[in-house]
């Protein structure tokens, strides 16, 4: 099938990789040993969102790995926890070899094999954007790996997802940004692009903006769906 960008024909697809791609369940067993319960991680991972946001309101930057350490010891002041610097790095260096949850291969190949051309756009930086990508076994099946450092904010801000467009040669309206994350997603519509929404376990879509055209339960739900979207079938 002819690969094009314009009216009627395929955007780029462009995957946020944390939750959306790969498994951050991997991360449990520290958190279960860290804390007493594997239930911290996701309350760790909202204290996260909750500063890379501020900082991203305020104007502010600091790179996510720095970041994610800081919503450590955070929770770990929270929860009364002596946390050792073994146990931060046990948490923020296994970011970068999570395994993909079990349908993505099989997700990515079916757009792959449709036309379409992917990519991922992550708030890590470059070196661990990398080494997810090459860890997972799915480098394969993507031209490039772009990471939101580059811009020096992390989404939902606008400019990551402006960079991928100039990164990957076209307008931002030739993007659609696949996430497991509301935030994301409306970050990306709001800055031109266009959407798909991966509704994993506990994820929903925020009220705040109008829902994008393809929603589905996993990435290969959402990948037929992608392709009946773009290509009309």
């Amino acid at each position: 099938m002819e690969e094009k960008i314009g009216d009627g024909v395929a955007r780029v697809c462009v995957f946020d990789v944390n939750e959306t791609l790969l498994d951050m369940g991997a991360l449990d067993p520290h958190f279960e040993r860290i804390f007493g319960e594997a239930s911290a991680r996701p309350v760790w991972f909202d204290r996260f969102l909750q500063l890379w946001l501020t900082e991203t309101v305020t104007g502010s930057y600091q790179p996510f790995g720095q970041i994610a350490g800081l919503a450590l010891r955070m929770l770990a002041g929270e929860r009364g926890v002596e946390l050792s610097d073994d146990d931060e790095q046990s948490v923020i260096g296994g970011i970068a070899s999570l395994p993909p949850h079990p349908e993505v291969e099989e997700g990515l190949r079916a757009l792959r094999g449709a036309g379409f051309r992917l990519a991922t756009l992550t708030n890590s930086t470059q070196k661990v954007a990398d080494a997810q990508i090459e860890n997972s076994g799915l480098g394969e099946l993507f031209e490039m790996s772009l990471s939101a450092d580059t811009a020096g904010r992390l989404k939902p801000a606008p400019e990551p997802y402006r960079m991928a467009a100039e990164a990957l040669g076209v307008p931002v309206g030739g993007i659609r940004l696949v996430a497991a994350h509301g935030w994301d997603v409306v970050g990306a519509m709001r800055a031109g692009c266009a959407a798909a929404f991966v509704a994993r376990p506990g994820k929903a879509l925020f009220p705040i903006a109008p829902p994008p055209d393809v929603v589905g339960a996993d990435l290969r739900e959402v990948a037929d769906g992608i392709i009946a979207a773009e290509w009309g079938g």
